[in-house]
């Protein structure tokens, strides 16, 4: 079977290696059917699409919304590379799942309009379904809402021609969407469980998300809820891409 690839963003190796320990966890996957390319560290090497499974993007600290003069040398490279990527990927509709940071260069690359008015605060969100989700097979097995964990400051405002919308929360509305037939992106993070959310929160405390001494109220208000349906998303997209 082939493996699947992670492109990752996290500059910080905790955090890096926690997302790529959930996307492994919750995909049911071993490490050797999940690449991962950290793209922080140094540019996109020559890939292959067609040695991979599928493609997962990761979160990470760019927003794709961001002015280009604040940009950093490695994001400007890096949204270059993923954009040539995803030349090949969505030309070819190439299984691509995108979490978080996924919605806004999958987004931005389609021509939606990606920018800081849906943004959400760390922590939970009710997440809803609609109809065309409750039908997806992405979403198969999942309830018509759910809790999953956010936290972003950039949002799609204007979905792109074509996109279809498959889920939303009472502060973003766009929480999912599909291009063609094999292109997802989240907004919220299905591949965090609470005690992943809480290292993220401690790693990411003086970035801008939340006042740093507002930490410990952040994590006691992300316990508030279970969180156990969004893994179910990398699960299917595994078993329908996987073989």
């Amino acid at each position: 079977m082939k493996p699947f690839l992670l492109l990752a963003t996290r500059a910080e190796d905790v955090a890096a290696d926690g997302e790529y320990a959930a996307f492994c966890r919750f995909g049911g996957l071993e490490p050797a059917r999940l690449h991962r390319v950290r793209l922080e560290a140094g540019p996109m090497p020559d890939l292959d699409l067609d040695d991979y499974a599928g493609i997962v993007v990761g979160g990470g600290p760019y927003n794709s919304s961001d002015p280009e003069v604040e940009k950093s040398d490695d994001q400007r490279r890096v949204e270059r590379e993923m954009n040539a990527l995803l030349d090949v990927v969505v030309a070819r509709d190439l299984p691509f799942l995108g979490a978080c940071y996924g919605v806004g260069t999958l987004g931005a690359y389609a021509g939606g309009a990606i920018d800081r008015t849906f943004g959400e605060d760390v922590g939970l969100a009710t997440i809803e379904l609609t109809q065309e989700g409750a039908a997806d097979p992405l979403l198969a097995g999942l309830p018509p809402a759910f809790s999953a964990f956010v936290g972003h400051k950039e949002a799609v405002r204007t979905l792109p021609s074509g996109a279809v919308r498959l889920a939303l929360s009472p502060r973003s509305p766009v929480q999912m969407f599909r291009l063609q037939d094999n292109l997802y992106a989240t907004q919220f993070h299905p591949e965090l469980d609470l005690a992943g959310l809480v290292q993220r929160v401690r790693v990411y405390r003086d970035h801008g998300y939340f006042a740093p001494q507002d930490a410990d109220a952040v994590i006691a208000r992300a316990s508030s809820r279970r969180v156990t349906q969004p893994p179910k998303i990398l699960r299917n997209f595994v078993e329908r891409y996987g073989g």
